[in-house]
């Protein structure tokens, strides 16, 4: 494989400026890789491959992090004059769970798991409003991807309102992947998107996962086939279609006025 095809474009992978939770520097980044924290991109300059950093690298692969090679220039505004020696990591602002934490909470509640799963939501304010609208409305988890999508930054935090502290969130590898474990695991998969039956006339009361796509184009048609059911929101006006966090707002209460009559 080709060396510009080893690593995601920073383009792609969204803005880390905006994040406090930075560690940068060779020796800082390899301590943070051994204390097993979780960490959601490392950052590395582009055509930097001497000494320490190819096995930093390494490691970070092994544990299937994601490595965004960047200019120079990028890495000084995000290390802020500190010297970065060509590499700088990102932690969450929170610690994710396990699918099964998500389950098992739901289990412990007494109630049917209802989760969301965000499939490649890049804007930091849609997910944190995303988190807040399932937090209200007693969802009991989120999934996240580890790629194309944005991470847990302090933006997101902020844009959920304090929710994020309340919500339990899994980071996985392959969403696809994981729509098939939770079928397996007994929850129905439900799909926002165009084109659908009614989100209302939709009996939600069952254990249920639900998809939301990103906001310009929506759930993956992958996912979409595996999704057992599509769920649409009539629209009324000039526009045709809310956004995501606002998408979610409407279907998450419908789903928690179901399960609360």
């Amino acid at each position: 494989m080709k060396e510009n095809r080893r690593f995601r474009s920073e383009e792609r992978m969204g803005n880390y400026e905006d994040s406090a939770n930075v560690t940068v520097g060779r020796n800082s980044v390899r301590e943070l890789l051994a204390s097993g924290r979780d960490i959601d991109k490392i950052f590395v300059q582009k055509g930097e491959r001497t000494g320490s950093i190819t096995s930093l690298i390494a490691e970070a692969r092994s544990r299937t992090i994601p490595v965004v090679e960047c200019e120079k220039a990028k890495l000084d505004r995000i290390s802020n004059g500190t010297n970065h020696q060509g590499i700088a990591a990102f932690t969450a602002e929170k610690e994710y769970c396990e699918i099964d934490d998500i389950i098992n909470y739901a289990e412990e509640l007494g109630q049917k798991p209802l989760i969301v799963i965000a499939d490649r939501i890049e804007d930091p304010h849609n997910l944190g409003a995303l988190i807040r609208a399932a937090e209200c409305a007693g969802a009991h988890g989120l999934i996240i991807p580890k790629r194309k999508g944005a991470m847990l930054t302090q933006v997101v935090s902020k844009a959920s309102a304090g929710a994020m502290e309340h919500m339990r969130i899994a980071k996985v590898t392959n969403l696809a992947m994981t729509v098939e474990e939770l079928k397996e695991k007994g929850l129905w998969i439900f799909a926002a998107e165009a084109g659908g039956e009614k989100f209302y006339e939709q009996d939600m009361t069952c254990p249920a996962a639900i998809v939301l796509g990103s906001e310009g184009k929506g759930v993956s048609k992958l996912l979409l086939d595996k999704c057992d059911f599509i769920l649409s929101i009539p629209m009324y006006g000039k526009v045709n279609s809310f956004n995501v966090a606002a998408a979610a707002a409407v279907i998450l209460c419908e789903a928690a006025r179901q399960r609360n009559p």
